[in-house]
């Protein structure tokens, strides 16, 4: 079933041509990325498709009747609203369905009303609304359900905006990087919800695991031409170099760059299941399997880094803490030469703190840090880089360096850096304000490389960075031979750059893992942990609301047992009303003997229902007292 055509649209800005006529289908139960480097329109077509902007020419054809929900970069929600609030006002088809069985609970003498919104109840799976954006709101970590929009982070609100969607169940969902602002632990339910739903998604996302497990279709726009690649990831990389082998030879490098994505997606094991097959015990054996992955790569840009002495980074016994959380707990640690270390935790364990206190940006509260004379720091934070009034490209990266030393003498100019992370050298000569979202995160990221540091320290690097230039710097940062501390949700880049974890546990608690983030699932998965497991059993949310659901009795009868139980109690209401109204009338002395017959046999009938009905209603009840 088609829901959606594209036909030969068209979107530019003055003279910046994004693309032109462009066609495509969206057909019910796909699920389409679409991919292509920053600043190609990427999302201008997300925004066209949801109807929040129009093309230039061309048109977009929907299916009558259809439901599209989008979530965008920045969502816009009512500051003034709670969280609950925000999920209770939304436009959801199934509040409507619930505001009808309400009201029809309050009028029981319309049996038929009555019996139409119980109907579409069932038909819709309303009993358990509640239930259920409860259960996503805790798993996006929103457990505060009275906390006021306002008062929330901006990554909480794209959550927030992320589970309105999820709930609205639509015909249609757009999604627009829905990976970002999420943590590890969130990125994988989420994967694992699209991967079981029956759901329509057309998305931008340049999370490769999430490419490779959820979506069936993949869309490149690429120069302004549209390629469709019926698979997952990695058959769109196997396509996509039998494509530029096809191509024209000017593209060499780019042909390279997939044929290495696709030989190293080959050697990773499949999708790691609930339980290992078998246990993980030794970390020796984890660890030989992290070296040998960074000696199987082959170097390429061999960098003459600056010279590290014998001593690296010291941490003794550091400890940071703000009211109410530890971060970091007398934390130990001496870095080694060429150590690549990923750090993975839950949102708030402390992991951008813990750079900053590394890098002298905050003071520990506690402890000893003490950095090597030869030390220098490379620090890509999370807060961008400040760009002056009429700068150029090529301008910014000058003010920090102008060239990369390279061995043998030889050296990479800073026009040569910006050229391989896809400045092209009209584009290094354009105004830095005319740069999307994605091409500024890419200039700051080579005004930090660009300075020669001998440990790089990044922050989340990958956030609004596109395939194509993750593949760039995953391979600039296999060659790079100094120390390397990341952090980064991105469990793909993850894989490929860090053989060692740091894992932000909580309450001031690092666990040391000497492996990268897929060893560390299959060890995880290999382990029974109850105590964890019953934890989160525990911690179920609650509700005060009672009108259409009752938590108490919901924890002692089956579901069907609980939609019984109130649908008799409501009954039974409406019976013993009907059997008060008929004797009311037995009163009446003008009544003929045909008539006295009549109501006798109405009273008999309801009389037994309501005896019945009741009967049951004692045995469902008896379930609760136990």
């Amino acid at each position: 079933m088609n829901l959606i055509s594209v036909e030969n649209i068209a979107k530019s800005y003055g003279e910046l041509v994004l693309f032109e006529e462009l066609s495509f289908g969206i057909n019910k139960n796909q699920k389409i990325a679409l991919v292509a480097r920053n600043g190609e329109g990427k999302t201008s077509i997300l925004n066209i498709l949801a109807g929040k902007d129009v093309p230039n020419g061309g048109a977009v054809n929907y299916r009558k009747g259809i439901r599209i929900s989008f979530l965008e970069q920045e969502p816009d929600l009512n500051p003034q609203l709670t969280v609950e609030q925000t999920i209770l006002e939304s436009d959801n088809e199934v509040l409507k369905i619930i505001a009808a069985y309400e009201a029809a609970l309050d009028n029981p003498e319309n049996e038929e009303a009555y019996q139409k919104a119980f109907e579409s109840m069932e038909r819709n799976n309303a009993w358990d609304f509640e239930t259920q954006y409860q259960q996503i709101l805790s798993k996006l970590k929103l457990d505060n359900l009275k906390a006021k929009v306002s008062s929330l982070s901006g990554g909480q609100k794209k959550r927030l905006a992320m589970a309105n969607a999820l709930l609205n169940e639509p015909d249609l969902l757009i999604l627009d990087e829905p990976t970002n602002h999420l943590d590890l632990e969130m990125i994988e339910w989420l994967e694992d919800y699209f991967s079981r739903k029956k759901i329509t998604l057309f998305m931008v996302t340049h999370d490769r695991y999430f490419l490779e497990r959820v979506c069936n279709e993949i869309l490149e726009l690429d120069n302004g031409q549209l390629y469709s690649y019926k698979g997952n990831y990695a058959y769109y990389l196997e396509k996509k170099e039998g494509r530029m082998e096809r191509e024209a030879v000017e593209q060499h490098k780019s042909k390279l760059l997939y044929k290495k994505e696709l030989d190293w997606m080959r050697r990773q094991p499949k999708a790691r299941t609930t339980k290992s097959k078998s246990r993980i015990d030794d970390f020796h054996t984890i660890k030989e399997k992290a070296n040998q992955r960074r000696e199987n790569h082959e170097i390429q840009l061999e960098i003459n880094m600056e010279r590290m002495g014998s001593k690296i980074l010291e941490l003794h016994k550091v400890s940071k803490a703000y009211p109410g959380i530890i971060l970091l707990d007398k934390f130990d640690y001496n870095f080694l030469r060429g150590e690549r270390i990923g750090i993975i935790g839950k949102n708030g364990t402390g992991k951008s703190t813990f750079l900053n206190i590394v890098t002298g940006f905050e003071q520990p509260d506690s402890g000893k840090i003490v950095v090597g004379e030869t030390i220098k720091f490379g620090y890509y934070t999370q807060n961008g880089i400040t760009i002056k009034e009429g700068q150029k490209v090529i301008d910014v990266i000058r003010e920090f360096g102008d060239y990369i030393p390279l061995k043998k003498g030889r050296q990479l100019s800073a026009q040569q850096l910006l050229e391989r992370f896809l400045f092209d050298r009209k584009k290094q000569y354009d105004f830095v304000d005319k740069l999307s979202g994605g091409e500024r995160k890419r200039l700051y990221l080579c005004t930090v490389l660009i300075q020669n540091p001998n440990f790089l320290i990044l922050d989340e690097p990958t956030n609004d960075l596109d395939i194509i230039t993750l593949n760039i710097l995953e391979s600039f940062l296999l060659d790079f031979p100094g120390c390397l501390l990341v952090v980064s949700h991105d469990r793909y880049f993850m894989d490929k750059i860090v053989d060692h974890l740091f894992i932000f546990r909580g309450n001031g608690f690092i666990e040391d893992f000497p492996g990268n983030y897929s060893d560390h699932r299959a060890y995880e998965d290999s382990v029974v942990l109850e105590q964890r497991a019953e934890k989160g059993n525990s911690t179920q949310s609650k509700t005060n609301k009672t009108s259409w659901r009752s938590d108490d009795k919901s924890k002692k009868l089956s579901f069907e047992e609980q939609k019984e139980y109130d649908k008799l109690e409501k009954s039974i209401q409406h019976l013993e009303k009907q059997k008060e109204e008929l004797q009311n009338k037995f009163a009446n002395t003008e009544l003929s003997g045909e008539e006295i017959d009549v109501l006798s046999i109405q009273l008999k009938d309801i009389i037994e229902n309501l005896e019945n009905k009741t009967e049951r209603w004692f045995e469902l009840s008896v379930l609760l007292e136990d």
